[in-house]
């Protein structure tokens, strides 16, 4: 039979939650303002483009900082030591943002234009366009570091941006939705067939590339023009 807790342990075990509970948010809430960071940027972005431009690329933009029940969940299925230094150096998409384009060639060029701003650091970068996944997933990936200056100094934070068409992003949210449906377990044919939706998404996205280049003249930009 366990010994009830006396009222000077629950003083110090509700001290300890306290702590924790500031030192989590605390480890979170550098990411959301380092999301902030790259958010002005891209809003910046895309202002200009709306104000001085006869074209703006930027169709849609959203963002999230991973909830504390999402991480935690992440941390146990990889196996990460449950400490901030690890959940920093393991996990590089806690602050995710999302930028939506017309057209393949813009993807591209949002990549170079944020990537060329001095104080961005590109970290990692992974082009599922160029070299898609097998179920036939396309976007181009990069995980960006930019520097957070708190009451305590500066803090560089990771954030993860993905780049995506219209076309894209359509098919990648009904296979998230398939995916969720069936807990990762997916029939095969409709494995099958979500193949073949990303090829028809892709041949969408050639062809109306296509007809803006014809249009409007060829954009630079595209798979194979990272560095």
């Amino acid at each position: 039979m366990s010994t009830p807790l006396d009222e000077q342990q629950i003083t110090v075990s509700a001290s300890a939650l306290r702590s924790m509970r500031d030192e989590f948010q605390r480890f979170l809430m550098e990411y959301r303002f380092g999301l902030q960071e790259i958010e002005t940027k891209i809003s910046i972005l895309r202002d200009e483009f709306h104000e001085m431009h006869d074209y703006n690329p930027i169709e849609h933009v959203s963002s999230r900082v991973k909830s504390p029940d999402s991480l935690v969940e992440k941390i146990q299925r990889r196996g990460i030591e449950p400490d901030f230094e690890s959940i920093r150096s393991h996990i590089t998409d806690i602050a995710g943002i999302r930028i939506t384009c017309s057209f393949v060639s813009d993807v591209y060029r949002l990549f170079h234009l944020l990537t060329a701003q001095d104080d961005i650091t590109v970290r990692e970068v992974e082009d599922y366009i160029a070299e898609p996944k097998v179920n036939g997933y396309k976007s181009l990936h990069a995980i960006l570091e930019v520097p957070v200056y708190l009451s305590t100094g500066r803090v560089d934070v990771p954030v993860e941006v993905q780049f995506r068409t219209i076309a894209m992003d359509f098919w990648a949210s009904l296979e998230h939705k398939i995916y969720y449906k069936f807990e990762r377990q997916v029939p095969a044919h409709l494995l099958g067939q979500l193949k073949d939706a990303a090829d028809t998404a892709a041949e969408l996205d050639a062809r109306m590339t296509d007809l803006h280049q014809q249009i409007r003249g060829s954009v630079a930009g595209g798979p194979g023009t990272l560095v």
